[in-house]
């Protein structure tokens, strides 16, 4: 059975006239009558109960009168929505982010998106870092990334929504905990917690870079998958760690930050996608970015 074939039955079996049926269809008369009488030789039964007088519906046409109806209701929610697809109104928008001033801000947008627009949907993952959300932006595997650089990548796009400063984490008994500023070669006799070197963070890359510009490479006596793991290495004594104030916001609370004396050293966090995307739920959600998370200076 075609569309068509099922269309002309439904017309006709609600309007029990093949005159006005035709007319709703925007057709004449004849083609409307042969294309019924197709229908019932392709299913081999007849459809309705014709007289000179009238028009009602056979046993067969009964049966047939509500599956038919279904057809075409799902061929009609079928081609809604593919138009809300390529309208940016429904999609899958996977995203990626690591840090817990980065899930903020991803929650943020999530929240925001969800209200404005439920039929886009999210699929979350947490812990990429920046070489990482980079090259999957790349290869397709991820839409959307929160990630810092010092310098843009080939056809990534992305703007500033944050903006971090380094500083020292140490447990709050530390001799240095009530330091207003510290320089980083004061912390070359340190033991350090660090992230480990792959996948590569721009963090702890950030962290070594600072140790070796102040003359030391830091003793590492512990690397931890994430930020919540070095808080609680940091928290229990093992050492000190360099990150950012905004992920040192969210440490245990007997950890104490205190900024690095390091007034050009300030980072930004970028929402990061692929230039040459074509996904009109991306750019439905990068919209509602523009209005939840702003872009800094």
């Amino acid at each position: 059975m075609e569309l068509q074939q099922i269309r002309a039955f439904v017309a006709v079996a609600e309007e029990l006239h093949f005159g006005r049926a035709a007319e709703r269809l925007g057709m004449a008369q004849p083609p409307l009558s042969r294309t019924i009488r197709s229908l019932e030789t392709e299913l081999g039964a007849s459809l309705f109960q014709r007289t000179t007088r009238s028009v009602n519906l056979s046993p067969a046409g009964e049966a047939l009168l509500e599956p038919a109806k279904h057809m075409l209701a799902t061929q009609q929610a079928a081609v809604e929505s593919v138009h809300r697809s390529s309208s940016g109104e429904v999609g899958r928008v996977r995203f990626g982010y690591s840090h817990p001033s980065s899930r903020d801000l991803a929650a943020t947008l999530v929240a925001a998106s969800h209200e404005r627009n439920p039929g886009i949907t999210f699929q979350l993952e947490s812990t990429i870092y920046a070489d990482e959300g980079l090259e999957r932006i790349m290869d397709g595997t991820l839409d959307l990334a929160l990630v810092r650089w010092r310098r843009r990548p080939p056809l990534i796009a992305g703007r500033p929504v944050a903006i971090e400063r380094p500083c020292v984490a140490m447990p709050s008994s530390h001799r240095l905990a009530g330091r207003k500023k510290i320089g980083v070669e004061e912390l070359a006799d340190e033991p350090f917690v660090l992230l480990p070197a792959r996948p590569n963070s721009n963090l702890r890359e950030t962290a070594m870079r600072l140790c070796l510009d102040a003359g030391f490479s830091p003793r590492t006596v512990q690397e931890a998958p994430d930020s919540q793991s070095i808080s609680a290495l940091v928290a229990a004594g093992m050492g000190v760690t360099i990150t950012f104030d905004s992920v040192a916001a969210g440490y245990d609370s007997r950890v104490s930050a205190v900024p690095l004396d390091l007034p050009n050293e300030a980072t930004q966090l970028h929402l990061a996608y692929r230039l040459d995307h074509q996904d009109a739920a991306l750019n439905t959600v990068l919209d509602v970015a523009e209005a939840v998370l702003p872009t800094v200076r």
